[in-house]
This record gives C-alpha cells, structure tokens and sequence, in this order.
C-alpha cells in the first residue's frame, strides 16, 4: 500500500493538470489509469498506417492554450516538450451547391467571405468581433466560476454592474438560447448560420438544444480575434508535458490500474481499492475524473452521502454517441468549392440547419 496526499481516478487531462497544480504546490499525488496509456480523450496513436498520427478524440488546443493553467505554468510545461501550431486559417464549411465559407483570423478576409453572402451579416460580424473582448470577460468568468449560488451570484451582481439590465438579460438570453435561436435572430444568410453551428454539434448542442448558442458565438469570435492552436506532433503534447510535471514534481502516475472502489471512513474519501485487490491511501482528498453514473453507481458503493447528489449523478444522461473515421490520404482533399480549403484546419460538412438537426435525432 502506498499513501499520497491526493488519490485522481483517471489520468485524463483534467486529472494530470490538477495533479500538476497539487505537486507543485508541495502535495504528492497518485494518479492510477485502467487504460493502457493515459490522457483520456486527447491521445495521438498511429490509427491508420505508420507514420500517420491521428488525435483519437480532441484536437483543438485553443481553450487550453488560453486557461488560466497555461498562464500560470507556461515555462514548466514548455520545460516538459510542450509545442502548439499555431493556424490563422481556422475552420470552413462546404456547401452542396458548390460555395464555402471559413473564418480566418484576418478580420478583413473574414468580412469579405460572408459580404459575399450578406452584405448585413458582414456588418454584423465587425459588430461582434468589436464588442468580443468585453463580452468575453463576462462569459469566461462565468464558465470559470464554481458552481455555487455565492459564486454564480457574485458573477451576475458584477455582469448587472458593467452592463447594466439590458446588457445582463442579453448575456443570460445567450447563455440559454439554443444555436437556432441565436443564429438565426443575429445573421440572415442560411450558409453563414451552417457555418457557425457546427461548434455546436462538436459538444453535443444541435441547433435546437438549449443552451447551446454559447458554443458557436464564442468559437468563432475567438478564432476570429485569436486564430486556432493545435499540437505540434499531435495533441497529446499536452499530456506528454503535464504527466512530466506529475512525475518531475514527485507524483505517481500507474497505468493498467482500475480503480474498483474509494475507500471511505466517517463520512470521508480515504483511498482507493483497486481491481487487483491493491489499497492505496489518501490523506487529503479522492479525485475521480470519471462519468457521474460511475461515481455513484461503482465506485462509492453506499453512495457520498448525499442522497439529492446520488440521485442527480444516476439520473445523469450522456448526449448520443459521436463516431469519427481517420483517414490515411497522399494528399488533402481536392475541395470542389475551392482550392483554398486546403488551407483550414477544419472543413465541415454541414450544408443546413435542418440537416444537422436530422442528423442528432438520428
């Protein structure tokens, strides 16, 4: 058996960069994988043929690349490999009847695009992407709170206090509309709105999910101000880094290691029994980066405690599935629309609205 300060269930990315926090802060944590190799969904393997490195799962760095984290730790992680590429050239969609559209981060190019489609929705966007930078300290600050009501209330009394009521229930309406909603009162070309929603469809928001609009107007105001970052070799530049902080730091990172149970005592989480039989202490706090029916329903077997809290985790419900295909190609697609979509880090397929929405349902 051995002690840590801290026990993570996990070794995703979330796990890693709170591990990293603790160690440097003088803790000793324990991070135990079942997998055979850790970083969760951000993984870069050969998938196709040799020589072919594919991100498993995500591939955009842009959020990490501006957290808090990374400007806090900059220098260690750079210390540890971490390399981003930078993409001024962001995301584009293309379109059955031969046009594209994309968002580069040239304010210029980007306006001249969509004035191809909208001479209105061009003014539009110059209108957004100005009014970006104060709005964006709003819902980063709102995103980033705890989710307590003191927390959550404190956020409004200072969004009420600079925007004043207007401004505030603009900001709420944002935060609750659907992508539908949001796109179709903001721009009028069909072809501008396809484009946006899909940052919705990427975390599971179809264009009529609630609460979904956030996605595409933060994704694309900020592409627009600040370009895309992706990983230099691969995404998993961020796990090669953060699971070097661990370890330089004096943390334990151990693989093929399912937790089967935390352990609790009076009311507290005081380790971890793993699938192999082995226990595994915590003298300060159990962190489990895990799905919330597994919390509950697995690994705390008598519940946390917390009968509402139980009941909410087992309630839970996961959004539909998401497939992806990797493709080993000797060259970029040949875009019928244009040439220049060679140039994107995305190109999506989403010709309408309508048909993502079918899509989802289906």
């Amino acid at each position: 058996m051995s002690e840590f300060d801290a026990i993570f269930v996990g070794a995703g990315h979330n796990s890693l960069a709170c591990a990293a926090h603790l160690a440097l802060k003088g803790w000793k944590p324990g991070i135990f994988e079942r997998s055979a190799t850790i970083g969760g969904a951000v993984q870069t393997r050969e998938f196709t043929l040799p020589g072919f490195r594919h991100d498993f799962g995500a591939m955009n760095l842009s959020l990490f690349a501006g957290s808090a984290f990374h400007r806090k730790y900059a220098n260690e992680l750079k210390a540890q490999g971490l390399e981003f590429a930078p993409v001024a050239d962001c995301f584009a969609s293309a379109f059955p009847d031969g046009r594209w559209f994309g968002v580069s981060n040239d304010l210029e190019k980007t306006a001249a695009r969509i004035a191809a489609f909208s001479a209105a929705d061009a003014a539009t966007w110059r209108r957004l992407v100005a009014a970006f930078p104060a709005e964006a300290e709003h819902l980063f600050r709102l995103l980033g709170s705890p989710m307590s009501a003191r927390a959550l209330a404190g956020t409004a009394w200072n969004l009420w206090r600079k925007k004043g009521i207007a401004g505030a229930l603009d900001t709420g309406r944002l935060l609750l509309s659907s992508p539908r909603a949001w796109l179709e009162e903001t721009f009028e070309s069909p072809h501008i709105r396809a484009t946006l929603a899909t940052w919705g469809m990427h975390p599971d928001f179809a264009p009529d999910i609630a609460g979904g609009a956030v996605f595409p107007y933060l994704e694309s105001m900020a592409n627009q101000s600040f370009g895309m970052v992706l990983g230099k070799g691969g995404a998993d530049t961020i796990i090669k880094a953060l699971s070097g902080m661990v370890t330089l730091a004096g943390g334990k990172i151990v693989t093929d290691a399912e937790v089967a149970e935390i352990t609790v005592s009076a009311g507290k989480a005081t380790g971890v029994r793993l699938a192999s039989g082995e226990t595994h202490s915590a003298t300060k706090a159990v962190i489990a980066g895990v799905a919330p029916k597994a919390l509950t329903g697995k690994l705390l077997a008598n519940g946390s405690g917390d009968a509402g809290f139980d009941t909410a985790m087992q309630k839970f419900r996961h959004a539909p599935g998401t497939m992806m295909i990797h493709l080993a190609l000797d060259d970029l697609p040949d875009w019928r629309a244009g040439a220049e979509l060679r140039q994107f880090a995305y190109v999506h397929l989403s010709p309408s609205l309508d048909a993502m929405s079918r899509t989802y349902q289906q």
